[in-house]
């Protein structure tokens, strides 16, 4: 938490304000990068589509893996930073964040980060042993992109995109339910479609900078990069569309209605492509999809239409 301190005139009755001072705990906060945590909202998805949203056992497993899945990736989140904090310092943005700018110190850092791996490392093998060792990969697959994928061009976003999938792959183990694997592809097209989309906008915004803030941005391109994007955002939508017409999906919800959801994606998909296109500051996925407002009411609308057509509360 910030605090203020205040000092006095040499009368010692008017007090003037000095500029609020981050605490560290404030600092280690914002490390965490709590605004990055819903990306683990993909380990709800086997709750959702498992059809057991309503088992209140079920939702409290799903919550616990959510919690897990995000002690984890802020463990790696600072580690991340740890690690780049020289490089970040040549970045528009990601210089103030906390470590880079000094007002975290390493071993506050790393004490941070230790402790949060092994609390959700610990908390996963809890749940189960299948758990515990999802956790574990989960951990190493980070732990080889914060040291080596993130340098190697388009792994770089496969390692990512990876990790999507097994947020997605947890929230079914924890349940004990099968999931789709089209919808597997479809989450790891997704996350490959921001992640790429991401890396247009660091190269758009950095320009001529990239490659001393990341060597590996030198081996894409604008162009290449939009190229990339318009075959996975295809790739993602005809996944989708696979996904809700088959004919393993309509028997297994009882319904072909599904396919009433498809507007949403495509919709989702193409705004986004406009935003990125329109802002060449270089906000994440994360910042474009919870700060505009036709995006975050189309993601919303395709939540509720999947567990209306899904759970039929209306008969």
């Amino acid at each position: 938490m910030a605090h203020v301190t205040t000092k006095y005139d040499q009368t010692g009755v008017s007090p003037t304000r000095e500029t609020p001072v981050p605490s560290l705990w404030a600092d280690l906060l914002v490390s965490l990068r709590p605004d990055q945590w819903t990306k683990n909202l993909f380990v709800f998805a086997g709750l959702v589509f498992g059809e057991q949203l309503l088992e209140p056992g079920a939702v409290a497993r799903s919550c616990a893996t959510f919690t897990i899945f995000c002690a984890l990736s802020s463990a790696m989140y600072l580690f991340n930073d740890l690690r780049d904090r020289t490089r970040d310092r040549l970045h528009p943005t990601k210089a103030l964040r906390p470590i880079a700018a000094g007002r975290v110190s390493p071993s506050a850092a790393g004490t941070m980060a230790g402790l949060l791996l092994g609390v959700g490392i610990l908390g996963a093998f809890l749940l189960g042993p299948a758990m515990g060792v999802l956790s574990l990969a989960f951990a190493v697959l980070l732990t080889l992109y914060t040291w080596t994928l993130k340098e190697v061009v388009v792994l770089d976003v496969i390692a990512i995109a990876i990790g999507f999938v097994m947020r997605a792959v947890a929230g079914a183990l924890v349940l004990g339910v099968a999931i789709s694997q089209w919808l597997l592809v479809c989450t790891f097209l997704l996350a490959l479609f921001l992640g790429l989309t991401k890396r247009r906008q660091e190269v758009v915004a950095l320009g001529a900078d990239a490659t001393g803030h990341r060597p590996v941005l030198a081996r894409y391109s604008a162009a290449l990069l939009d190229q990339m994007v318009t075959i996975v955002a295809g790739a993602t939508l005809v996944s989708y569309a696979v996904y809700t017409t088959s004919p393993g999906t309509v028997a297994e919800f009882g319904t072909d209605r599904l396919t009433l959801t498809i507007p949403f994606p495509v919709y989702g998909v193409l705004r986004y492509l406009m935003l990125i296109h329109n802002d060449s500051s270089g906000p994440g996925p994360t910042d474009i999809l919870l700060g505009d407002r036709p995006l975050a009411v189309c993601i919303v609308g395709w939540g509720l239409a999947v567990a209306v057509i899904i759970y039929r509360p209306f008969g």
